[in-house]
């Protein structure tokens, strides 16, 4: 399976990234890549996401790549016993925040503070930086343990971000492949 015979949803984060993030780029340079538009990127609820992320699978003509980065990450997880029951072949996800850690945010959003414990159904990485100020280590490597995700240890890299200086980001794009690779040796 080549990487133009699935779709790849990229499901951004809270307040929606802006248009130097990784992701964006790899938008504009994977074929049937998309952006999973949320009706409300400042003050998400876990549902509306999750929602929204199932509905674009779904609508989809080819099996799918999930990439979710921070709050979307944490959403694709959330989703565990749903994407069993659908077309997905592997989750990308890099940096998902610690809410009850040393994020500010968590207050400010509705049911996503309960770190989710089911192992995603299909391959997945977990790319973790040592220095996200959004989430601890130990939370990332107790994430990728509860999901049956992959720890991929990207060093001091921030939130992995604009802010953090990843604009392309070809390291990340490379990891992908290699988990894309996997997900076709499991099927």
């Amino acid at each position: 399976m080549a990487i133009s015979d699935i779709d790849v949803l990229v499901a951004p984060g809270w307040k929606g990234g802006d248009k130097d993030t990784w992701y964006t780029g790899w938008i504009e340079k994977l074929p049937h890549a998309r952006r999973v538009e949320q009706r409300d990127f400042e003050t998400p609820t876990l549902s509306d996401w999750t929602d929204e992320i199932e509905k674009q699978i779904l609508l989809s003509e080819r099996p799918v790549a999930l990439v979710g980065h921070s709050l979307g990450a944490l959403t694709i997880a959330h989703m565990a016993e749903t994407l069993a029951k659908l077309p997905v072949i592997a989750a990308f996800l890099v940096t998902p925040p610690e809410l009850d850690g040393p994020s500010t945010i968590g207050p400010m959003l509705t049911g996503f503070q309960a770190m989710p414990t089911d192992p995603l159904p299909v391959p997945s990485f977990l790319v973790a930086s040592r220095n996200d100020p959004f989430a601890t280590y130990p939370f990332s490597e107790a994430c990728a343990n509860a999901w049956g995700s992959e720890l991929i240890d990207a060093g001091d890299a921030g939130h992995i971000n604009s802010d953090s200086g990843h604009g392309p980001w070809p390291e990340g794009l490379l990891r992908f492949g290699v988990l894309l690779k996997r997900a076709r040796a499991a099927s």
